[in-house]
């Protein structure tokens, strides 16, 4: 009976069909994505030192120092208030409910009453509501991150071979500070109990003076989030040489020792516990607070080419890691070359890998969290897993388990790439690799959806009690998962004189040709994922490109790109996906997106390098999509992953050398 949810500027009725959620039916939903920024402040200094002392005609000594320090200044959605957020309850224990006393309480049950007459009984009680906070500003967060390296080393030829060695370390120190958007529960709290701050302002109404002094007055602006450091110290040495001759050519090979000790500890516990119990909404983590932590790692590693013929070499390598807590274990490589004529080379690897968890994966806190949404059901006792009358469909609300887990294990992966090189003249060449990439024992954090979809593969995530009743899920990291890509890398170069100067133009794409994946070694895979959006990783499109023209005369150079990626199903929302609304306009396929850019330099000043640029030149928006990336990120009507939504933008750079 009022102005509705579209009074707020990015604002409208929440589609409980569209998005399958019953209980929102008379909610608003706002446009998040127009408050993130989509280009983050950054101030960025860094330093380099080098220096080399020449011990003799075999051995250098040098040493580096580098650091830099990195201050980012994350903006994102102003806060959504509750009434049931439990937040607002440190102190007085006090529901955060407008009263009867405030300016707008009268107006407001009037046409609460006009739609539910039957609710003229409560007249005089408070108000419970759910709001974007428009006033409270965006939400902000500033980062620091200072990081260095110190090295000191030798390098040289000895017996033959030349050898390398270093000792170095490392560091990572980062702090994250509450900027504005963030506010102290007690007194923001206060500002509505007393009717002070308005949730209920109509269009082009304003928060009155005492309201806005309230919430500076309420700022948590300062006051420190949490800050972590990653530390390494390490040694290595490596030789290469020639072990022998063969008809076609030496055998070289390389050899080499590497080990480095891995520190982390995070502070969750930046500000004390009291402070963050009192800030409304502020992403604390005081559950993942480390002590420090450490891994060590060794590694022996080998390389040897093999020229079989003259046309023909193949080399064999290996490398073997020793971490701790998880053993060790050898990943061989072995690749080939073979040009049977000076226009004609053909390569082709294999090679297997892996990847530890991290140190968060593994060690970081248990989060208990209740789920408070109402569209939950046992998936055990509701296979159609919607909320219903039926027996076993009810809506139910255990507790969701999240963090770490200790026992994980390494993830594996093996490669396989296969390909040619065409260079018919001198100004010509082409190319085409073949890759196929399996990765096994995937580290992943699976979200209810699958999980609820998937239970019989996961019961240990399902707690229950005695009585079967669901009491928890479990949706810390697991090892699960196996995903298959294949594909095919295209290149294209050429270059010759024009009028007084030189060109060259290149091509470089990418065609995927399958990426399948399953949740466990014994179950089946998915369906070609290629074209179709995904939330995990990468977004697989079918084609992707980069083309550029470079034309260069005397101290002059010029260079015209494009960019070109595939358009591929969109993210189908619940209510289209089971027939329940087909929105006007809907489009199922997200549209190919493609840029141009230009940029020049000059180089006439010794020493002086000037560029300047322009990117997307034909100002072009990013096609839309219906990818959503939460409350904290960007990407509503965008998909992040592939497109930039900044439009035509200017640059310019100068570089000079000292030396």
């Amino acid at each position: 009976g009022r102005g509705g949810c579209a009074q707020i500027p990015g604002q409208a009725a929440y589609d409980e069909v569209l998005w399958q959620v019953p209980g929102s039916k008379y909610a608003c939903a706002w446009d998040t994505g127009r408050a993130a920024s989509i280009q983050q402040p950054v101030e960025n200094m860094n330093g380099t030192l080098r220096g080399v002392f020449k011990v003799n005609e075999n051995m250098n000594v040098f040493g580096e120092v580098v650091g830099s320090n990195v201050v980012t200044k994350k903006s994102f959605s102003n806060q959504q208030v509750t009434s049931t957020n439990t937040a607002f309850r440190p102190s007085g224990n006090f529901p955060l409910v407008y009263p009867s006393t405030g300016s707008s309480y009268t107006e407001v049950f009037n046409a609460l009453v006009a739609f539910f007459p039957t609710i003229e009984e409560n007249r005089g009680q408070p108000i419970a509501f759910r709001w974007r906070c428009i006033a409270c500003g965006p939400r902000q967060i500033e980062t620091d991150a200072s990081t260095a390296r110190f090295l000191i080393g030798a390098d040289g030829i000895f017996g033959g071979w030349d050898y390398k060695a270093s000792v170095w370390s490392a560091y990572s120190d980062t702090k994250s500070t509450l900027g504005g958007g963030y506010y102290f529960s007690d007194k923001f709290g206060s500002l509505i109990t007393k009717g002070i701050l308005n949730p209920f302002l109509r269009a082009g109404q304003e928060q009155t003076p005492a309201a806005v002094q309230g919430l500076a007055d309420a700022s948590a602006a300062g006051v420190v989030l949490f800050g972590g450091k990653f530390a390494v110290t390490a040694a290595d040495l490596s030789a290469s040489g020639a072990l022998f001759k063969l008809p076609a050519g030496d055998v070289m090979a390389a050899v080499g020792l590497d080990y480095r000790q891995e520190k982390y500890k995070f502070n969750g516990n930046a500000s004390d516990l009291v402070t963050q119990a009192n800030v409304f909404n502020a992403p604390f983590d005081s559950t993942n607070d480390l002590s420090e932590i450490k891994r060590t790692i060794s590694a022996v590693y080998t390389e040897v080419a093999l020229p079989i013929t003259k046309s023909f070499e193949v080399t064999g390598a290996f490398r073997y890691d020793n971490y701790t807590g998880f053993g060790g274990v050898t990943n061989p490589k072995v690749s080939f070359r073979f040009s049977p004529a000076k226009e004609f080379l053909m390569r082709g690897s294999y090679s297997e890998g892996f990847r530890v968890p991290t140190f968060s994966q593994q060690f970081f806190g248990t989060t208990i969290s209740p789920y408070s949404g109402k569209d939950l059901v046992d998936p055990v006792k509701c296979p159609k897993l919607v909320v219903s009358t039926t027996p076993g469909c009810e809506s139910i609300t255990p507790d969701t388990i999240f963090g770490g887990k200790p026992n994980l294990q390494p993830e594996t992966a093996r490669s396989l790439n296969l390909g040619a090189i065409f260079e018919p003249l001198p100004w010509l060449s082409a190319g085409v690799d073949y890759w196929e990439i399996r990765r096994q024992n995937q580290i992943t954090s699976l979200s209810l959806t699958e999980l609820t979809k998937n239970a019989a593969l996961f019961p240990a995530s399902f707690i229950r009690d005695a009585a079967g009743n669901l009491l928890v899920i479990d949706q810390r990291w697991v090892n699960a998962g196996e995903t298959r890509t294949k594909g095919m890398d295209f290149s294209l170069r050429m270059n010759g004189q024009m009028l007084a100067g030189k060109w060259s133009a290149n091509l470089d794409g990418t065609y995927m040709l399958s990426r399948k994946s399953r949740l466990l070694p014994n179950t089946e895979f998915t369906e070609n994922e290629v074209g179709k959006f995904s939330a995990e990783g990468d977004l697989p499109v079918r084609w992707k490109h980069t083309l550029g023209f470079t034309y260069t005369q005397g101290v002059w150079a010029g260079t015209v790109s494009n960019s070109y990626v595939s358009g591929y199903v969109d993210r189908v929302a619940p209510g289209i996906a089971n027939g329940s609304v087909t929105p006007a306009l809907y489009n199922p396929n997200v549209k190919a997106y493609t840029l141009f850019n230009m940029s020049g330099s000059y180089s006439g000043i010794k020493g002086m390098t000037l560029s300047a640029g322009i990117k997307n030149i034909l100002n072009t928006d990013p096609p839309f999509s219906a990818a959503y990336d939460s409350d904290l990120g960007a990407g509503s009507s965008w998909e992040p992953r592939l497109t930039d939504p900044r439009g035509r933008s200017f640059w310019a750079s100068l570089g000079y050398k000292f030396y």
